[in-house]
């Protein structure tokens, strides 16, 4: 079986560059369709066309495609305006591929609603990125208020004593104040936090009320921030895209992004409930097998995380 695997991982490159190009022929000249406009007018809306037209570019060995591709691998560094991509990448694909937009008026709304999104989530990773590695600045009354509004949010019937203060430790945090603890995920882990307390705050006070549990409990904050983590690396992987594409009847944006994380915070915590764990050593394994259960249904292409809480609203 080993072998097999490895000789199919071997060989899977020469045959997807030899046999790929003529079964496209074959197809071309049968179907009297090139492969996207197969993809756009066979395969459904969302993650499967969004993604097979992505694959379907990222294999075209013409230097114009390549270019396209360039281009999309950029935005996520550079400005690229969405309104200009798209125009370039529709004008390309219709001339090189002779398709006449009145003979086949489908064509390029669907293509177009597809390099859309592969453009908006390469726009959102740099959005992502951008809060990241903005670091908290005690100093900066904006990120100061954000933290108070967290508390207030999440502890409306606690007043806060002070700044610094060991209550920080009732939510999660690790010390007396909260700032060193959003190092890794910069104003990223703090504006997740925020999303989840403020527009799903029924939710979010739940999930903190279990953090407490006298054996099964867990650092709400903390926790919190490394489930930002793994959001991020979802995001900047790819692993994302099938959510991402499934549910952004607009374009992919920064709510998604926060929407995301709140299910896989909501959706950690009855994990972990259901785990029962001895003590909050075990959080690394059981924290690894909930990555894997997500990432196993990111894998399939109809998958659409909805945040199904009663006790809120979306």
């Amino acid at each position: 079986m080993i072998f097999w695997d490895s000789f199919v991982n071997y060989f899977q490159p020469l045959v997807l560059w030899y046999l790929r190009p003529l079964v496209k022929w074959f197809l071309r000249k049968t179907t009297k369709l090139c492969e996207l406009q197969r993809i756009c007018y066979g395969d459904p809306q969302g993650a499967e066309r969004t993604l097979n037209v992505e694959t379907s570019l990222r294999l075209s060995r013409r230097p114009e495609i390549k270019s396209l591709i360039k281009m999309l691998d950029s935005v996520h560094k550079d400005v690229i305006y969405r309104r200009d991509f798209v125009h370039y990448s529709v004008y390309t694909v219709l001339t090189l591929k002779k398709i006449h937009p009145k003979v086949h008026p489908q064509f390029a709304p669907s293509f177009s609603r597809c390099i859309e999104q592969l453009h908006g989530y390469e726009t959102l990773k740099r959005d992502v990125e951008t809060l990241r590695v903005e670091q908290y600045d005690a100093d900066n009354p904006e990120h100061e208020a954000k933290l108070i509004k967290l508390w207030e949010a999440i502890m409306p019937d606690t007043p806060l004593e002070a700044r610094v203060t060991k209550q920080w430790q009732d939510i999660g945090f690790q010390g007396d104040d909260p700032k060193t603890d959003f190092r890794g995920m910069g104003m990223l882990g703090l504006e997740n936090l925020l999303f989840f307390a403020t527009d799903y705050n029924k939710a979010a006070r739940q999930v903190l009320s279990h953090s407490h549990h006298p054996t099964y409990g867990y650092c709400f904050a903390i926790v919190g921030i490394n489930l930002t983590s793994m959001a991020y690396h979802m995001l900047n992987d790819g692993s994302a895209k099938t959510h991402i594409f499934n549910i952004s009847y607009s374009l992919p944006n920064m709510r998604l992004f926060h929407q995301l994380y709140c299910y896989l915070f909501y959706e950690f915590d009855r994990f972990w409930m259901e785990e029962k764990p001895r003590d909050i050593m075990e959080f690394n394994p059981i924290r690894d097998k909930f990555e894997k259960s997500i990432r196993h249904s990111l894998a399939k292409r109809d998958t659409l995380f909805k945040i199904n809480l009663y006790i809120d609203n979306i």
